[in-house]
């Protein structure tokens, strides 16, 4: 069982969760069933971080609100079906959670390898952000957006958020 699944276990059982600091607090109008407090026990550290708003302020109900109304808007307003509205969605998660998430680094060095500029071998910005740019070798950009994407991914699926597109 994943934290994920152990709170949706605890909301179907009518519990209420929330947190003080590193603590899990429950609300619930009876005692919920031994295996919940369990499933919530063994997950308790997962439970606390994906409940607490992340650096860009998110929690995993904000995530999933964004993905939702995406989806939403995908397939009743503009036609979609659900399959691909829901990728539709989950591609708007990923450029969100980057955008979140900026990277900017040393204007001396790429990003992604480390080396300097060098004649013929120029580190350029990538980005926009007011707070920096990621200074990379244009070579050097296809992997390092390829990574980021990765992490945008692994911490969407952390909040229960993945990719739902079914190969063709």
């Amino acid at each position: 069982m994943t934290a994920l699944e152990a709170l949706r276990l605890a909301c179907s059982e009518g519990v209420e969760i929330g947190t003080d600091d590193d603590r899990l607090i429950l609300t619930a109008a009876r005692r919920p069933p031994d295996e919940v407090i369990e499933a919530l026990s063994c997950h308790k550290a997962e439970i606390v971080a994906l409940l607490r708003p992340s650096s860009d302020g998110w929690k995993a109900e904000d995530w999933q609100a964004f993905y939702d109304e995406r989806a939403g808007v995908a397939e009743f307003d503009g036609g979609a079906c659900r399959r691909d509205a829901e990728a539709s969605s989950y591609e708007c998660c990923i450029v969100e959670w980057m955008n979140r998430h900026p990277e900017s680094s040393d204007p001396e060095h790429c990003a992604w390898c480390g080396r300097q500029d060098q004649s013929g071998h120029t580190v350029v910005p990538f980005g926009t952000d007011g707070r920096g740019h990621a200074w990379l070798h244009p070579e050097c950009w296809a992997r390092w957006h390829q990574d980021r994407r990765e992490r945008a991914q692994r911490s969407l699926a952390a909040m229960g958020i993945a990719s739902r597109a079914v190969a063709a």
